[in-house]
């Protein structure tokens, strides 16, 4: 047993040695290094140019390095030092609520409601905790849906939108914005650089520059955004935002859009109708529902997917929103008033209306449903007797007999603001229009409407001129009539007969007095209407001679306030009717030869039943111009047509078409109305009495207006 441990001792382990054994870590590395050596060097020694290489690589790494964290630290000081400056810059948080350069202007009609609207409207005290939280969330899915939780900017958006724009072949910075609504409402104040007159032409180029849309511009913007969230709860930058965007129809943030579009605030609006204001956003002009109702209910359905889309709406709830679109309220679906609107404005001092840097309120005699009547009337007389491709106009005024205007139409376009007004605009001439006021000169010197004309071929001489042959319309004579019977059926000789009788400069001086021309033509030809005035001169002059004589100025407003004064009027309308123009006798006879145009005359079609009517129908040189004017005892109205570039109108006199549109009109504002007699003096109800008595007077003086004009200007 000794004998085989000895030689168990004697024989080798057959264990192997542990090869995995810890070596020691400096050997181990040297004996690494070693082989590395060994292995890339035969003389294992480094290679020279290797050694440069990794020096010069270690020496731009390093230079790298040290530019990298400079320019860093560079632009965070920047960045901190501009943020810094535009934090210590921002006003106060009320300020930039409505920070406007210029007010607004609302339009109230005779009843109270508003009608038009001109300036920057604002409506104040909505605020993004009480506005509709529909509007809210309308706003957020279309603008900025991670608003609440991203720190100004959104990169992610930034560079989807920049991707979009170059997948859709514009620039980087051109279409999709990827702007937050904190970067917006950045634009929106133009980076708190307000606007000064003196710096820009105008508040256009001042608002093109704050949309700039320039890498350093989307930069600036940026960091102005961080100093904003810096300052400001979300909810206070929201509420910045939702009443400063303009929202088309000049309207400034949610609550006037609201109020325009809907009559109701923007507290109160459903998901559909909250729906189409924020569709406004993309582009105010185009989607607002007054321009094109269904284009912004399409867009509105864009928002409602939206919406739905990021859990604001339920299925049901969206499915409904689409089944019932929002609709224009009875106000704004009307689009009525822009004539006159934009006459009353005009009116009024510019510091008040087009220039005011505060919120004014005028009341107006605008009456709604008169001009309802107005257009309506117009429309049909286009619809039904006019060529559908005629480009001629028509402009119609009604008013009181006071005075105050009740509807204005200016032509046939009845949308936007600033068009070219027929009716207050346009000088033209006023063809037979202007015989009353002749008859007027006749009558004032003592003529009766029952004295006798001859109504003859008659040749006047002019000086530097060949001899004038004046005609009648008929080129038929009637021989010797009544002056009412010569004005009913618009002979010109008559009148030109009376106008040379009584004098050309009687006649220019009365109707300076009526405030129709500022330089009349004074020539024989003045009696034929030779001379030009506007609509609503006529119109105002024939209110006149209802008037008893008494001046009638053509009035659209009645008070004008400022808004943060409600109830304590600016200024305020006084009615002056103290100024005679003609004595009430002569009044009260150009009434009944007018009222005789309508009975007998040339202004038959203007007849509708049951109502004493009066008025006078005029057709210029060469058809160019076609007009009637008349009233009752409850309203007057008169009616322009004719084309903008003078071109003759075929077929048409101031009895025709222009008759038509005055009927329609007035009949429809009558029909609710009991009818009322023009005159109390039974005397003028019954020309056959008149005549009878007042011819035989006329004919004991021994003289006649014929007999008169034939001594006075020598014809046979």
């Amino acid at each position: 047993m000794a004998g085989s441990k000895k030689e168990k001792q004697k024989r080798k382990s057959l264990t192997a040695e542990n090869r995995f054994k810890k070596l020691s870590t400096d050997s181990s590395r040297k004996k690494l290094l070693k082989n590395k050596k060994a292995k890339h060097s035969p003389n294992s020694k480094p290679n020279f140019l290797l050694r440069v290489f990794r020096k010069i690589r270690m020496l731009i790494f390093k230079v790298m390095w040290g530019l990298f964290w400079r320019s860093s630290l560079i632009v965070i000081l920047g960045v901190s030092i501009t943020i810094s400056y535009y934090y210590f810059g921002l006003k106060e948080y009320e300020i930039l609520l409505d920070e406007r350069s210029r007010g607004s202007v609302t339009l109230e009609n005779n009843i109270g409601e508003i009608f038009a609207w001109r300036g920057d409207n604002f409506s104040k005290n909505l605020t993004a905790t009480n506005i509709s939280p529909h509007l809210r969330n309308a706003i957020l899915a279309t603008e900025d849906r991670r608003f609440y939780s991203h720190f100004g900017i959104s990169p992610r958006g930034i560079a989807s939108a920049m991707y979009i724009n170059l997948k859709e072949g514009r620039g980087a910075l051109s279409g999709h914005g990827g702007s937050t609504v904190t970067q917006q409402t950045a634009k929106l104040i133009c980076l708190g650089k307000p606007f000064r007159q003196a710096d820009w032409k105008s508040e256009y180029d001042y608002e093109a520059s704050c949309r700039t849309a320039s890498v350093w511009r989307k930069t600036k913007e940026a960091l102005y955004a961080l100093a904003l969230e810096f300052k400001f709860s979300k909810d206070e930058i929201l509420t910045i935002y939702i009443n400063r965007v303009f929202l088309g129809a000049g309207t400034r943030g949610f609550e006037a859009a609201a109020q325009r579009y809907f009559s109701k605030s923007a507290k109160l609006v459903n998901p559909s109708e909250a729906a189409m204001l924020a569709g406004l956003l993309k582009a105010p002009t185009l989607y607002a529902p007054t321009n094109n109702l269904k284009r912004s209910q399409e867009r509105a359905n864009v928002i409602i997917g939206l919406m739905e889309s990021q859990k604001f709406l339920s299925k049901k709830e969206a499915t409904y929103a689409r089944n019932h679109p929002a609709t224009l309220s009875k106000l704004a679906r009307a689009k009525a008033g822009g004539y006159f609107a934009d006459w009353v404005m005009a009116s009024l001092p510019h510091y008040l209306t087009y220039k005011t840097t505060e919120d004014v309120v005028i009341k107006t005699t605008f009456d709604p449903s008169v001009q309802k009547a107005a257009e309506e009337a117009i429309k049909s007389v286009f619809r039904n007797q006019v060529d559908q491709h005629s480009s001629a106009q028509a402009a119609i005024i009604i008013m009181s007999p006071n005075g105050a205007v009740r509807a204005m139409v200016g032509g046939r376009d009845l949308q936007g603001t600033g068009l070219f007004n027929r009716a207050t605009q346009a000088s033209r001439q006023t063809g037979s229009l202007f015989k009353p006021f002749v008859y007027a000169a006749a009558l004032e010197q003592g003529y009766s409407p029952t004295d006798l004309v001859n109504d003859e071929q008659i040749t006047i001489d002019l000086p530097g001129s060949s001899p004038w042959r004046p005609k009648n319309y008929s080129n038929k004579f009637k021989g010797q009539v009544t002056l009412y019977n010569a004005f009913s059926e618009s002979l010109n000789i008559p009148a030109i007969k009376i106008s040379e009788a009584v004098g050309r400069k009687n006649v220019s001086d009365l109707a300076k007095k009526f405030e129709l021309f500022s330089d009349p033509n004074n020539g024989p030809a003045i009696a034929l209407g030779s001379s030009e005035a506007t609509l609503i001169d006529l119109v105002g002059a024939y209110a006149s001679i209802l008037n008893s004589g008494y001046k009638v100025e053509p009035f659209g407003w009645e008070k004008l306030e400022l808004k943060k004064n409600k109830n304590e009027p600016l200024m305020t309308k006084s009615e002056i009717t103290d100024m005679q123009i003609i004595s009430p006798e002569t009044a009260k006879g150009l009434i009944f030869m007018m009222s005789e145009v309508i009975k007998n005359g040339t202004g038959k079609r203007a007849q509708f039943s049951d109502w004493e009517l009066a008025g006078k129908t005029g057709t210029s040189q060469e058809a160019r111009d076609a007009w009637f004017i008349g009233f009752s005892k409850n309203y007057i109205a008169g009616v322009w047509m004719g084309y903008d570039d003078n071109t003759p109108l075929r077929g048409v006199t101031g009895g025709g078409l222009p008759a038509d549109i005055w009927r329609i009109a007035m009949e429809s504002i009558h029909s609710n109305l009991n009818p009322t007699p023009l005159f109390t003096d039974k005397l003028y109800l019954t020309s056959g009495s008149m005549a009878r008595r007042t011819v035989g007077e006329s004919l004991s003086f021994g003289r006649t207006l014929g007999q008169f004009f034939n001594r006075l200007l020598r014809l046979n």
